[in-house]
């Protein structure tokens, strides 16, 4: 089935039946995607000073009430505990499990926090012939932890891990100006080929996500990720979190060219 050409509602109900579990790049081309953490109430005022201090890692797109599921500003309606492909649960930073629905999981002092994605800026740059790699070969983006420190905040600490997209020498100044127009899905790059100088020791063998060719005269690009609140999580080790599974994100309601400046 080509989910690429329903609209974000209609994506979410497939989700929610369980009738679609795999990655979400390239879904809903124009619309933002939003990746998820799910903390207890005594830790989510820690975890939104954390965001306020890492806006380029962990750009808010919305919080929801305590204990709701439901989203009422990017994804009117959404279910958070079905409306996701694959989430991962969490327990003293150790990953416990993966599931497509943690309805069984959910309490009444949760607060979410839905947090921007650099799948919302892929369109606008296929659309700039920018080329997306993950996309071409249908498969997840890769993504490295590296040893960029987050700026601590309370009980949460951690470094940053980042999107890795190949992209042509000459078309490098074109995708720093595109994506840096849309700071509330992660914006510039935040380093550019080297990836030894950000820890990142085989950029062959990614943390997260799949490997996709990088051809020649093509450069390594990096972009700060929704995944770093998941290397938070491991580092700080709550004792208890869920969130998306890396590449398996909420779609929103919310246009891409709504997140510009």
């Amino acid at each position: 089935m080509n989910y690429s050409d329903l609209t974000p509602r209609e994506v979410r109900a497939i989700i929610r039946d369980g009738r679609m579990t795999g990655p979400t790049a390239g879904l809903c081309p124009g619309y933002a995607q939003a990746n998820l953490v799910v903390l207890p109430r005594e830790l989510a005022y820690d975890f939104l000073l954390f965001t306020q201090r890492n806006p380029k890692s962990c750009p808010i797109l919305e919080v929801s009430d305590t204990g709701s599921r439901l989203l009422h500003t990017i994804a009117d309606g959404a279910d958070i505990a079905r409306d996701i492909p694959r989430y991962r649960i969490y327990r003293d930073g150790e990953l416990d499990g993966e599931y497509t629905d943690v309805s069984d999981f959910w309490r009444d002092d949760f607060v979410s926090f839905l947090i921007g994605c650099s799948f919302s800026f892929e369109a606008a740059l296929l659309e700039a012939n920018v080329p997306v790699r993950h996309i071409e070969e249908g498969c997840n983006v890769p993504m490295y932890k590296t040893s960029i420190p987050c700026t601590p905040a309370g009980v949460f600490h951690g470094n940053m891990v980042v999107s890795m997209r190949p992209v042509p020498y000459e078309l490098i100044p074109k995708a720093v100006l595109i994506t840096g127009e849309m700071p509330r899905v992660h914006g510039a790059p935040v380093h550019i080929g080297a990836p030894e100088a950000i820890g990142i020791k085989d950029l062959y063998h990614p943390d997260f996500g799949d490997m996709v060719m990088i051809r020649d005269g093509e450069v390594p690009v990096f972009w700060p990720c929704g995944v770093t609140p998941q290397n938070v999580v491991m580092e700080s080790r709550p004792a208890f979190a869920i969130t998306h599974a890396p590449g398996h994100m909420l779609i929103t309601d919310v246009r891409n060219t709504e997140l510009k400046y």
